[in-house]
């Protein structure tokens, strides 16, 4: 065979292993990320929080306990898709986001994948506390997201981590950007994030669990008001482009292969 024409052929055959190595990897990568229905992704965003709610100091006498609403969690998913390290616009719009909350509170982490995990998220939000002075309400340094982990009045949340080639505002490719969305939302202006006080006892018809005020009713798990088919069609339209492509650059490799060893024998 020509030597022009076998280098193009190899050129061909590096360029489709690559792209094969790549999707895989991307599909991989997309896969290995909880979602949001996931009840271990669910438990572990709400146990964390609660843990660290009720560890505050000082204590709190009104720390709600907080609970998974899968409203929230799609918002947060929406928001989380659009690969961007910068605050949904919309929080402060009433019920712009959530029917039952005039604004919803939000937290963001990025990072790479593999640094990914549910707790180390959350605890990285959590350790800004260094930075906070409960008492005269001042911040030094960064302490908002750890405000908002703690905020007694807050008792819904729900949370998305999404896979981002590229994530906007950043210098993270390849990365995971998890998002936590709170309802009702807290941080507000010159206001402490929870009563000081004996554990549980600003409660008002709540039982005391792990010095968070317990309500079964209101602790539900509240369910979607309405299902996500926008988000189904996009992931059935990944898997079948997937399941398409893939079949399809191995073919073309093996190919390729037998075309080479037929026309440059060893």
């Amino acid at each position: 065979m020509d030597t022009r024409v076998w280098k193009i052929m190899d050129s061909c055959l590096k360029i489709m292993i690559f792209s094969l190595l790549s999707i895989c990897n991307w599909a991989y990568k997309m896969d290995s990320l909880p979602t949001i229905d996931n009840e271990a992704f669910i438990k572990e965003c709400v146990d964390i929080h609660n843990k660290f709610r009720s560890q505050v100091t000082p204590k709190a006498s009104n720390m709600r306990r907080v609970s998974w609403d899968a409203d929230l969690a799609k918002v947060a998913k929406e928001w989380a898709q659009k690969c961007k390290f910068e605050h949904n616009p919309d929080l402060n719009i009433p019920q712009k986001l959530h029917p039952s909350f005039s604004a919803v509170g939000e937290n963001l982490w990025i990072g790479s994948i593999g640094a990914f995990s549910e707790n180390e998220a959350i605890k990285s939000w959590n350790d800004e506390v260094k930075n906070y002075d409960f008492q005269n309400k001042k911040c030094t340094g960064v302490c908002g997201h750890y405000t908002q982990v703690v905020w007694a009045d807050t008792y819904k949340i729900g949370c998305a981590v999404q896979f981002c080639p590229k994530i906007e505002q950043s210098f993270i490719t390849n990365g995971a950007v998890f998002v936590c969305d709170y309802g009702p939302a807290g941080n507000y202006y010159n206001m402490q994030p929870y009563k000081e006080g004996e554990p549980c006892s600003a409660c008002k018809e709540d039982i005391c669990v792990d010095q968070l005020c317990t309500n079964p009713k209101r602790d539900g798990e509240a369910a979607s008001s309405k299902p996500n088919d926008e988000q189904q069609a996009k992931d059935k339209q990944k898997l079948s482009f997937l399941f398409i492509l893939v079949p399809l650059l191995v073919i073309l490799t093996i190919i390729l292969i037998i075309v080479a060893k037929c026309y440059h024998p060893r």
